[in-house]
């Protein structure tokens, strides 16, 4: 039980750090930006990469592991499957934005740089999305969704 907690509280620790890091690099984002700028954006990025890691491993724990609730509870439910292919799409789009910000974050710190639009683009709906999964978690939470008997 107390395991079943800890885990949880993590899982929702992560939740927040992701959804403080997408709007914090949302805010920071401009069309233009000093390499000193990009270098802050990409450890705020970074924050966001381990805290999505820690999710995955927690999320799994609780999943495969049946801390909790049975695995099947999990693995019968559409709306489950479904909020694991939005975090996962979300994962994909983030990718451009953090090379982007790793490959240009080196260099002369006041040197300014251009922000390709589809950077700015891929964040909105990284946002968009990580909106949407808190909404289907709780659909998920009273049983809608499951297809198991």
């Amino acid at each position: 039980m107390t395991f079943e907690i800890i885990l949880r509280y993590l899982h929702f620790l992560c939740i927040f750090t992701i959804v403080g890091s997408l709007v914090g690099e949302h805010l920071l984002l401009r069309k233009t930006l000093t390499r000193a700028e990009i270098t802050r954006l990409s450890i705020i990025d970074a924050m966001y990469g381990i805290a999505a890691l820690v999710l995955i491993m927690v999320g799994l724990t609780l999943w495969l592991g049946e801390v909790g609730k049975p695995s099947y509870y999990y693995s019968k439910n559409w709306i489950f499957h479904l909020k694991l292919t939005l975090f996962l799409t979300v994962g994909l789009l983030s990718i451009y934005p953090t090379v982007f910000f790793i490959k240009n974050r080196k260099g002369n710190q006041t040197e300014v740089v251009t922000v390709p639009p589809l950077v700015v683009w891929m964040l909105r709906i990284e946002l968009l999305l990580v909106a949407i999964i808190p909404l289907l978690a709780g659909l998920m939470a009273r049983g809608v969704g499951f297809f198991g008997n």
